[in-house]
């Protein structure tokens, strides 16, 4: 087997306008389809990076809230790549959205930094210079 990439991370919301609202507009994901299943009283809304990767973003009902936040099994947090750590918090903090203070990765020296979707997930922004996507990060700073 030879795995190429991610394609897609599924994310579970607790309100679905209130999450779509906050990965369209605040993170500016792109729609790529939005379903509704009657018969499982469930939304599903599939969201794209300019990359091709995607978020799946479903309900379901009675779904229980994240047991903590960040360290419960399972995973852990979900991290974009940005280009400028700097103009992505003033993007965010203009939004309305809490950043946590810039922290430096030890082993790699960028900079990245937390912040939470509408159902406390944990996300990053972990800084990339021009071109460097194709080489992924190794860090084991989280």
């Amino acid at each position: 087997m030879r795995l190429i990439r991610i394609h897609h991370a599924a994310i579970i919301a607790g309100d679905y306008e209130r999450s779509k609202r906050f990965y369209t507009e605040v993170l500016g994901l792109r729609v790529v389809a939005e379903t509704y299943r009657a018969a499982r009283n469930s939304h599903k809304l599939d969201l794209a990076l300019p990359d091709g990767s995607q978020i799946e973003l479903f309900t379901f009902p009675g779904a229980p809230a994240r047991p903590s936040w960040p360290e419960a099994q399972g995973l852990r947090h979900l991290a974009f790549a940005v280009a400028d750590i700097a103009e992505a918090i003033r993007e965010l903090e203009a939004k309305g959205v809490a950043v946590e203070p810039v922290r430096v990765d030890e082993l790699t020296g960028k900079r990245f930094t937390f912040f939470a979707d509408p159902d406390g997930l944990p996300l990053e922004l972990y800084e990339e210079a021009k071109g460097e996507s194709s080489k992924r990060p190794t860090s084991k700073h989280h």
